[in-house]
């Protein structure tokens, strides 16, 4: 069956963040109907006439009794007392289709629902979201995590082709270990860079960003393509008098700010850099050792 074949859904959208606004506007693209949506902040209601305009903003329990599809985009700790609530109200019912976007979660957690007979599906785009048009655009070069039953993955990764993106299968029990790497690589880059452009900024550089511009593209696109195989700097080089600098130039500039935030990152990271370039024979046992030492 192609995408033109398939079956239109009536989608009604629980929460309209980020996230909750940019897929709908993307299922809708791809030809669904968006019943309606709930919206309680000013900021959501603003996101949802720009994104999804001319959809009517309803209680979730409407939304739920309507929808043939229920996208609950809510925080994580939110979405196991809300399809409780749903369910004890009587508003899910057999054949209905509940989806997710929580990173941590599988469909565990929407068991209220499959009680019920509903079907789970847990969708979490490897993407940081703006809640603007911007986000269709880059969901087509984005994957999602799929997990649900066998019986429908299938339309769980249907659902995911029509947003544009690249479906992957995650099992129940990895979830976590998937959302622990994601959350790592992006959320954590911008600690990483974030720290790194108040020190250059203390060094003197009068434009932090573009100083690590392309250097931070090469290493990301480098990596990608590569792996640990594109490790330079000192500490691939063993250069432990470099790193010992680096440690003395952190620590006046953590005193200057009161915060030991930098230090502490460029520390334990290093320690992760030490094993992974002695894994990879960059440097010898001997370098491991003085590099360890003086980090600790």
């Amino acid at each position: 069956m192609s995408q033109e074949d398939a079956p239109r859904l009536g989608i009604g959208i629980i929460g309209c963040g980020r996230v909750g606004a940019s897929i709908g506007a993307a299922w809708r693209q791809a030809g669904h109907a968006i019943i309606g949506l709930s919206a309680t902040s000013a900021a959501s209601r603003e996101r949802a006439e720009d994104m999804l305009p001319g959809v009517p903003v309803l209680d979730p329990d409407e939304i739920a009794e309507r929808a043939e599809l229920v996208l609950l985009a809510v925080p994580d700790d939110e979405i196991a007392p809300l399809v409780t609530g749903l369910a004890d109200l009587g508003r899910i019912h057999a054949g209905q289709i509940l989806v997710h976007c929580s990173g941590r979660y599988g469909t565990d957690i929407l068991e209220a629902g499959t009680r019920r007979g509903a079907l789970p599906i847990a969708l979490h785009p490897s993407l940081t979201f703006t809640g603007t048009n911007v986000d269709l655009s880059r969901l087509r070069q984005a994957t999602i995590a799929v997990t649900a039953p066998a019986p429908i993955r299938p339309v769980g990764e249907a659902l995911v082709v029509e947003l544009g993106a690249e479906p992957i299968e995650i099992a129940e029990a990895d979830r976590p270990l998937y959302h622990a790497a994601i959350t790592h690589a992006s959320n954590h880059s911008i600690t990483i860079l974030s720290e790194a452009m108040e020190m250059l900024s203390e060094a003197g550089a009068a434009d932090p960003s573009h100083v690590l511009h392309a250097l931070v593209d090469a290493s990301v696109a480098n990596t990608l393509q590569n792996g640990p195989k594109a490790l330079t700097g000192p500490v691939s080089r063993g250069d432990v008098g470099t790193v010992e600098a680096h440690l003395a130039a952190l620590s006046e500039f953590s005193l200057s700010r009161s915060n030991p935030g930098a230090r502490n990152s460029y520390i334990a990271l290093a320690r992760s850099t030490t094993a992974k370039a002695l894994a990879l024979g960059r440097i010898t046992e001997a370098q491991a050792q003085r590099i360890l030492a003086i980090l600790d």
